[in-house]
């Protein structure tokens, strides 16, 4: 029996970065036909690139693909690569993310996409040129519950929006022995908790509300100083009794929102929040009722609605077959999806996308809104003014 991943017509990836995401993108490319069995374009792993020594190595022998490398550069001049999936630091998205464009290979890139708004929109510019698709991992919209909420809130089950709150707080960053990786540098890791929490935020508010108008924002450093690592890092390793350097970027954002809709918003992140763990979530209100979501209990939905106003009860709602792509894991409500499989649906509407050559799931048009709100907030927080937000 031929394995589906070595099958003649399967179709060939590769993944360039092999950190944690870049293990999430491999074990979603190798599930994706498990999920989705009709999918026209069934993955095969052809490489993996990572300049660690060994790691590229360690991968192709744990994840099956068929060859390694160190050098970024042969997954652009293999020609048994359609598809790439990119999950270097920030600081080469848009190198690698262009070359590979150029090379006309499809990309699903991870965000923020670079370290700002030129950067996304150039190889969202590379994307459109080389007529070849992209596709951003902004997961949280995929969850079968937000996209449910979003429904229930175009449908107008709770009113017009009048106001909503979303939130990102992590403690990965919270221990003073956190090694200053890549991450806490303005130069490879860009606006810190601004792209890597709070860019899933921006997109989360876009998703269920439209376009922000404006902003208004507030940034802190609550970690000034960090530990250098003394080799490669995986992860949020920790360097403890490493010199210290300084912590360039910024721990945490707080942001008023107002929509074009007319309805407001707070947005806030912090990395450093100790006692929380991956706590993103979101709160709207709208004239007649309420909805919310905590990633913590990703398939339910805490709703109300009814048209009593004042004291209306709050139920909750646990998303079924109906709802997203639930149907494709789980045969009935509250039997729990989780994290991985959420890259799992990003796989497959990328692989959809390129299969019928047409916009399905997340695309860079995504990640330049969502990178040129960040760049706002960074302008209103040196600023202390509103800022607009240019739609895309």
């Amino acid at each position: 029996m031929v394995d589906a991943l070595d099958a003649p017509d399967a179709y060939g990836v590769a993944v360039v970065g092999f950190g944690w995401m870049g293990r999430v993108h491999a074990e979603a490319y190798a599930r994706v036909t498990h999920h989705y069995p009709g999918l026209a374009l069934r993955p095969r792993l052809v490489t993996v690139a990572d300049p660690v020594p060994g790691r590229a190595e360690e991968a192709a022998a744990r994840f099956g693909f068929a060859g390694a490398t160190r050098d970024w550069r042969e997954v652009a001049a293999d020609p048994a690569v359609r598809a790439v999936s990119i999950t270097v630091p920030n600081f080469l998205h848009r190198e690698v993310g262009v070359a590979m464009a150029e090379a006309g290979k499809h990309i699903w890139i991870e965000k923020p996409v670079g370290l700002t708004s030129e950067d996304a929109r150039t190889v969202a510019d590379a994307v459109d040129a080389a007529g070849v698709r992209g596709a951003v991992g902004f997961n949280y919209r995929n969850a079968p519950a937000v996209e449910a909420a979003r429904d229930l809130i175009a449908a107008g089950d709770i009113g017009a929006v009048t106001h909503v709150r979303v939130r990102l707080f992590s403690d990965y960053a919270a221990h003073p022995d956190a090694a200053l990786t890549w991450r806490y540098e303005r130069g490879r890791g860009g606006s810190g908790v601004l792209g890597d929490l709070a860019s899933h935020g921006v997109d989360l508010a876009w998703f269920l509300l439209g376009d922000i108008a404006s902003l208004s924002a507030d940034t802190a450093v609550f970690v000034p100083e960090r530990a250098r690592p003394s080799g490669a890092t995986e992860g949020h390793t920790r360097a403890p009794g490493g010199e210290r350097g300084p912590v360039e970027n910024d721990d945490y954002v707080s942001c008023l929102l107002r929509f074009a809709s007319g309805a407001r918003g707070v947005l806030e992140a912090c990395r450093v929040s100790v006692g929380e763990q991956n706590n993103y979530g979101f709160e709207v209100h709208g004239s007649r009722g309420a909805v919310s979501w905590d990633f913590r209990r990703m398939n339910e939905l805490a709703v109300s609605r009814g048209g009593v106003y004042q004291d209306q009860p709050v139920s909750t709602v646990y998303v079924g077959p109906a709802d997203g792509e639930f149907a494709a894991f789980q045969p009935g409500a509250a039997n729990a999806m989780g994290y991985d499989d959420l890259k799992v649906i990003e796989a497959y509407r990328f692989l959809r996308s390129i299969a019928e050559d047409r916009p399905y799931g997340t695309t860079l048009t995504d990640a330049v809104r969502s990178a040129v709100a960040l760049d706002a907030m960074a302008l209103s927080a040196r600023s202390g003014t509103w800022v607009d937000v240019p739609t895309p």
